[in-house]
């Protein structure tokens, strides 16, 4: 894991220029991502994340799929629910891992007799313990055949995973970006990126993907910190740059949570703006089932739901 200059070190535009308010940017388009609950309290939890976050009008919502499909009953149940009682369109996560490549074909085809359209196709990780990533023997091995499956199954649409800072298990940059070529020319239609602070970082690979012919979205993928702790672990898995001076904003935060959502919310929106600010128009948002901070973010980049109805006092 390394460290950049916080936020790439680009000039502020929350208290500087606003591409929004100047009209150098429309209105964005955004994306919201939410993980199956395990407990009814969890559940809860959750709803109250996607009936708040409805009204913001999401291009569509993905729900993730634990590691070695432990969660593909609960995903399928959410997705199902989603589609049943909400305007919102849902996306199921899918993975290459413990499974044949019979029973990935079987899930997806439930999906789409339930009214799924769109799915999230992906290697997966390996379940807790099992260290390395080896593929099922009957199973698909990487995403760009599941991604070839999933066009055999039915016309879905399909995103893929992308990696602005290589994937930790890529030889090197080269070879993670001709594995994001093949999965788009096996039939992605988008790729969604692995969260990220750089925007640089992004920016550059933005380059080198239009440069080798890959014309889809590659819509940036945004993670509200609430917990820099848990968060330097998941940047030291997945390769993902820490900027600097990140750590010391959360610093004597540990038990202040309202002042914790409030400078996460900050972070989040300033790189948006920045990414505004170079003509990227769509975000997808890690939501970890809180609608607080992704409604704060989407207030200030310009994605905004109906204003409520004012309640006139009835004269007595």
């Amino acid at each position: 894991m390394t460290e950049s200059p916080l936020l790439s070190g680009r000039r502020s535009v929350l208290l500087g220029a606003d591409p929004v308010r100047q009209g150098h940017a429309a209105t964005p388009r955004v994306s919201f991502e939410f993980f199956p609950p395990k407990t009814p309290e969890m559940e809860e939890k959750l709803w109250q994340a996607v009936k708040r976050l409805e009204p913001l009008s999401p291009r569509f919502v993905s729900v993730t799929y634990g590691a070695g499909g432990t969660t593909r009953e609960r995903t399928h149940a959410t997705v199902a629910r989603i589609r049943q009682e909400t305007a919102l369109e849902p996306a199921a996560h899918l993975t290459c891992v413990g499974a044949t490549s019979k029973e990935i074909d079987e899930v997806a085809a439930r999906y789409w007799e339930a009214g799924i359209r769109h799915v999230v196709a992906l290697r997966g990780d390996p379940p807790a313990g099992a260290g390395t990533y080896a593929p099922h023997p009957d199973g698909y091995d990487h995403a760009v055949d599941l991604v070839s499956g999933l066009r055999r199954v039915a016309d879905f649409e399909v995103s893929v995973a992308a990696y602005p800072e290589t994937h930790p298990e890529a030889r090197d940059s080269g070879f993670d970006l001709d594995n994001l070529k093949r999965k788009i020319d096996a039939g992605a239609n988008r790729a969604i990126t692995q969260f990220f602070f750089d925007v640089e970082a992004y920016l550059r690979f933005m380059d080198r993907v239009r440069k080798a012919g890959i014309t889809v979205p590659i819509v940036p993928g945004i993670l509200p910190v609430t917990n820099f702790a848990q968060v330097k672990k998941f940047s030291a898995a997945c390769g993902a740059s820490l900027p600097v001076g990140m750590a010391g904003l959360f610093e004597g935060l540990d038990h202040d949570p309202e002042t914790r959502r409030l400078v996460a919310a900050s972070i989040a929106a300033e790189q948006c703006r920045l990414l505004q600010a170079e003509g990227i128009e769509e975000f997808h948002f890690y939501t970890l089932n809180r609608a607080d901070l992704t409604v704060a973010i989407c207030h200030m980049i310009g994605v905004r739901g109906p204003a409520p109805a004012k309640t006139i006092p009835v004269a007595s």
